[in-house]
């Protein structure tokens, strides 16, 4: 059971990441209006290296279900859940709530924690 637990959480990690890099791509991005255009290129990669570490913390979470190792298991998931639960709260305070992301992130923070 502990084990689905955390192969869910990495699903969401990787689904809310996913979801991330659209929305900024085509939400976002597409209506700011940012000068000079190298700032706008720097802003657009830092926010898809957002999601590519989130992704790579989502495939970690799956890959952690597998590990017999319990010290690297447990690295793994307080790592991620402490990287996950600091975004839910960041992006709960800055949309005062408002946005879905940080049930999606808070999602993967009980699961992995639920699955440790």
């Amino acid at each position: 059971m502990r084990d689905t637990l955390l192969q869910g959480a990495g699903v969401i990690a990787i689904i809310i990441s996913l979801i991330h890099g659209v929305l900024g791509e085509t939400k976002v991005f597409a209506r700011a209006t940012v000068e000079p255009p190298r700032l706008r290129l720097l802003l657009r990669l830092v926010w898809q290296a957002g999601t590519v570490a989130w992704i790579g913390g989502g495939v970690l979470l799956v890959a952690a279900s597998a590990m017999a190792d319990d010290a690297a298991r447990h690295w793994i998931v307080a790592t991620l859940a402490v990287v996950f639960a600091c975004a839910a709260l960041a992006n709960a305070i800055a949309t005062r709530g408002r946005h879905f992301g940080w049930i999606g992130m808070s999602a993967v923070v009980a699961l992995a924690t639920a699955g440790y």
